[in-house]
């Protein structure tokens, strides 16, 4: 079984995430390079980048955001948006997405002790994602929103 852990994003981990993502992904997600100069930008200190590490190498990518973005898909001040999730193609597949969202909710319980709950929104047109999302323990209870590519499924976790 491999080994899937997240850490904090850091700057020598650039050079493994700096995949590309098919046209169909790059509806759906950003990749690491655009998500970290969006938070660069935004300097609101309210976003952070996470490396999903399968064996000791930078496989994946996501962020948590704080900003006000969530606002959009929850009323809960204490909740986070997990966005900009990926992996990277060459290891899609191999179940690295689905252990990174089981490891996501303790990552948060240990680094954000307020936090309470994870939202995220997933686009129509990506059943694969909304799938793992359930799989993982996501609900969805009819609400949506657009997004920048179509009608979106919020989704969230109780932690």
């Amino acid at each position: 079984m491999n080994m899937v852990h997240l850490k904090f994003y850091a700057s020598e981990d650039f050079s493994e995430l700096n995949y590309a993502l098919d046209e169909t992904q790059i509806q759906y997600t950003s990749t690491a390079e655009m998500a970290l100069q969006r938070i660069k930008e935004r300097a609101d200190g309210k976003a952070f980048p996470v490396t999903i590490f399968e064996d000791e190498k930078p496989s994946g990518f996501f962020v948590l955001d704080f900003g006000n973005d969530k606002f959009d898909l929850t009323d809960n001040v204490n909740s986070v948006l997990l966005r900009s999730l990926s992996v990277n193609p060459q290891l899609q597949g191999k179940g690295i997405g689905k252990a990174a969202m089981l490891e996501v909710d303790q990552f948060v319980k240990n680094h954000f002790k307020d936090c309470e709950e994870i939202v995220l929104g997933v686009n129509f047109n990506n059943p694969g994602a909304y799938d793992l999302y359930i799989k993982v323990g996501y609900h969805h209870e009819g609400k949506t929103m657009i997004g920048r590519n179509g009608p979106q499924r919020i989704m969230y976790k109780k932690l």
